[in-house]
């Protein structure tokens, strides 16, 4: 397939819109199901390209969920505890633990599920039966894999009543290393960002403390290259072989970790005993839970706790979450690495990211105020390293 001609761009006013490759060749994929539009298919090529990235950097199978041309969440191929099964709402899956390729994408689909609502999935392995069956019952507008099995395929092509969109991409697929893009009728190149992140990016630790643990090694590489395919200005939290809150998009850097660090403490909140046992009915919606959960945490926008609100989910009135619950719980949170796709010009954005459990810090370095950075770090116990890289994307 030379062209793929699609319903319309990025809105439906935009038309015709279609795509192809420059030099007339074959396009590296198949759909295999459906009718992938435009910023479906944004949002596989760019989340194949993260997936395939950590894949090869840490060696280990990654899933990612894409809203908008960036992640919610990235993860990698680690068995879940019983804790974060209960959480991501796949305890019901026993072989779950026999597929590394179904742990990375229900770490990435459920960390933060709000967002994930309607996502784009890429997969840096095949497409397994367990797998499917996770992604069956979920909202979902499409899925990006190098294969899948006859198993997978079938149960994915039975979603959205047969209409569910299914690329697989060549894995030997390489681009060119020119990118182009027009904006307003003027032509923009550039080289791809074809910077590989290593270990070795982690090696100019800034701070009092040196003690980057294999695990946080782990952690900042996984941030970082998520960072690389994220809308910036971007900041990113990961713990545990997963990213854990991604503040994207923001013009204040601030803003970002203040995002980012938000959404990481909602994921910590949800393993709290009184979340752990709200007393569903058991007819909500998947996506009503999520919601309700946020709300119960976060007191966003209704208290369902309230009488006359906590009747339309719950078969008793769950006790409230209090601010010092809250408060006592999240102290107790430490060892959260923290990447930033550029530098970080103030110190305010570290001591927020330490509220939030962050103890180690990757980002370029190259601020006027470096120094406040590092000293800021230093007070806190952190360990910071300047990777001299900066990772915009736009």
């Amino acid at each position: 397939m030379k062209e793929f001609n699609l319903k319309y761009g990025c809105n439906p006013n935009q038309k015709p819109a279609k795509i192809y490759m420059a030099d007339g060749s074959e396009l590296p994929i198949e759909i295999l199901n459906g009718n992938p539009g435009y910023i479906n298919f944004l949002d596989a090529f760019n989340a194949y390209q993260l997936v395939s990235e950590v894949k090869n950097a840490l060696a280990m199978p990654c899933a990612t969920s894409f809203k908008h041309v960036s992640p919610t969440s990235v993860a990698l191929g680690i068995p879940l505890s019983d804790t974060l099964k209960q959480i991501y709402f796949v305890s019901d899956v026993p072989s779950l633990d026999n597929s590394p390729i179904a742990c990375a994408y229900a770490r990435a689909r459920g960390t933060d599920r709000m967002s994930s609502f309607g996502d784009f999935i890429a997969l840096s392995e095949k497409c397994d039966k367990t797998t499917a069956e996770l992604i069956k019952r979920e909202v979902s507008d499409g899925i990006i894999a190098p294969d899948y099995d006859d198993e997978a395929l079938s149960i994915l092509q039975s979603k959205k009543n047969g209409n569910y969109n299914i690329i697989k991409i060549c894995a030997n697929y390489k681009p060119k290393p020119a990118e182009i893009k027009e904006v307003f009728g003027i032509r923009f190149e550039q080289t791809r960002n074809d910077y590989k992140i290593t270990k070795k990016d982690l090696e100019n630790i800034v701070t009092k403390n040196k003690n980057l643990t294999e695990s946080a090694k782990n952690d900042l590489l996984l941030a970082l290259i998520a960072l690389k395919y994220t809308q910036s200005n971007s900041v990113c939290f990961a713990y545990g072989g997963q990213t854990i809150g991604i503040g994207a998009g923001q013009q204040s850097r601030i803003h970002c970790t203040r995002l980012a660090a938000s959404k990481a403490d909602t994921w910590f909140l949800r393993q709290h005993e009184k979340v752990l046992n709200l007393p569903f009915k058991a007819d909500i919606a998947r996506a009503t839970r999520d919601n309700v959960i946020d709300s119960y945490i976060n007191k966003n926008e209704e208290d369902v706790c309230e009488d006359g609100i906590w009747q339309n989910y719950f078969t008793a009135k769950p006790p409230v979450l209090t601010a010092q619950e809250i408060s006592d719980f999240l102290s107790q949170i430490s060892d959260v690495s923290v990447g930033s796709d550029a530098f970080f010009p103030f110190s305010d954005n570290i001591k927020r990211a330490y509220k939030s459990g962050a103890r180690y810090i990757a980002q370029p370095g190259g601020s006027v105020r470096d120094s406040d950075v590092i000293a800021a770090c230093d007070e806190l116990g952190m360990l910071c390293v300047f990777t001299g890289i900066r990772l915009f994307h736009h």
